[in-house]
């Protein structure tokens, strides 16, 4: 009798326990189906860059891509895509549907086309998910060697000594070097003559030559050019000096208080893209830009690392654009033709 006790608890237990088991796993299957189901990114990310190789935008792009890719487990690469002052890009990724694809945002595609172009190919706020605040770049104000002007100063005297005789140059209109040598015009009440390329790359060529008197270009594209003295930087468009120029004045430090100009970057997602994806980028993209590698590569070309959540990105556009609409009026920037 205590045999068939035995037996009858242990077939009970047997029973009792493979129930509990099946029960639990049909209780886990919703959350692992959920799991699965909200499991992004599936496959490549392509982040496409919407202008050429070899300006700030690259440097940013390419850090953070390094850094995606570890954290979301899946390449993430760069695409340049330059032209129309990133409109084509712009709309590309507006209208992509893999749900794989990211944009670097910009000062120029968000806050100055908007207000250039009578039609944009693409609502800079309907059309794209606002992801996180990657990095903002000092504005340097530069010349070539052969410039005789040491500092801002003797720049500005020798603009006004001879107005429309010097040029800039810029990586097309209504870029930020575009707005930058612009709003040190207004400021100064000079005339400088504005020679419009497609993107900072050509830009540079042309600077490095002598064919171009000067240009405010972002810092990550010209600090290796300005510690060998193939450049000369007259100002930075800081509040304060950078670390990483010390001698270099601010625009405001030589007679112009309150001046201020820095580009930014940011990364947009396509408005398209799932809630719970968007969730996932934003926490990776704000994370790898604030890795220790991806400060210390931006610090050396002094550029600074910011990560934000996406509502502080969407209001961060909202003050841009409200900034820079009064400028570009006055200005009277037009787009390139």
């Amino acid at each position: 009798m205590q045999g068939l006790i035995m037996t009858f608890d242990s077939m009970d237990r047997r029973t009792l326990l493979a129930r509990l088991s099946a029960a639990g796993a049909a209780l886990s299957l919703p959350s692992l189906a959920s799991a699965q189901a909200g499991a992004w990114p599936t496959k490549s990310v392509r982040f496409i860059v919407p202008f050429a190789p070899g300006g700030s935008s690259e440097i940013v792009a390419r850090t953070t891509a390094a850094e995606l890719s570890k954290l979301l487990g899946q390449s993430v690469y760069v695409d340049n895509k330059p032209g129309g002052a990133g409109n084509v890009a712009m709309q590309e990724a507006a209208r992509a549907e893999d749900q794989h694809t990211v944009i670097l945002g910009h000062i120029g595609t968000l806050a100055v086309n908007p207000f250039i172009f009578p039609k944009l190919p693409y609502d800079p706020i309907k059309d794209f998910r606002p992801i996180s605040l990657l990095a903002k770049v000092p504005s340097l104000y530069l010349v070539h060697p052969d410039v005789p002007a040491r500092n801002l100063a003797e720049f500005v005297a020798l603009a006004k000594k001879k107005p429309g005789q010097m040029n800039y140059g810029s990586a097309g209109n209504g870029s930020a070097g575009h707005l930058a040598f612009e709003y040190l015009k207004m400021a100064a009440g000079i005339f400088v003559t504005h020679v419009p390329y497609r993107g900072t790359g050509p830009q540079l060529t042309d600077l490095l030559a002598g064919r171009l008197e000067a240009a405010s270009v972002g810092a990550p594209a010209v600090m290796q050019f300005i510690k060998t003295g193939k450049l000369r930087c007259i100002a930075t468009g800081t509040t304060e000096r950078l670390a990483q120029l010390p001698d270099v004045p601010t625009v405001a430090e030589q007679g112009f208080p309150g001046f201020e100009m820095t580009q930014w970057y940011g990364l947009l997602a396509p408005s398209t893209l799932p809630a719970h994806s968007g969730d996932i980028l934003a926490a990776a993209a704000a994370k790898a830009i604030k890795t220790p590698s991806a400060v210390e590569h931006l610090s050396k070309e002094a550029a600074l690392a910011v990560g934000s959540t996406p509502a502080q990105f969407a209001q961060f556009i909202g003050v841009e654009q409200k900034r820079w609409k009064p400028v570009l009026e006055r200005a009277k920037v037009k787009p390139d033709n």
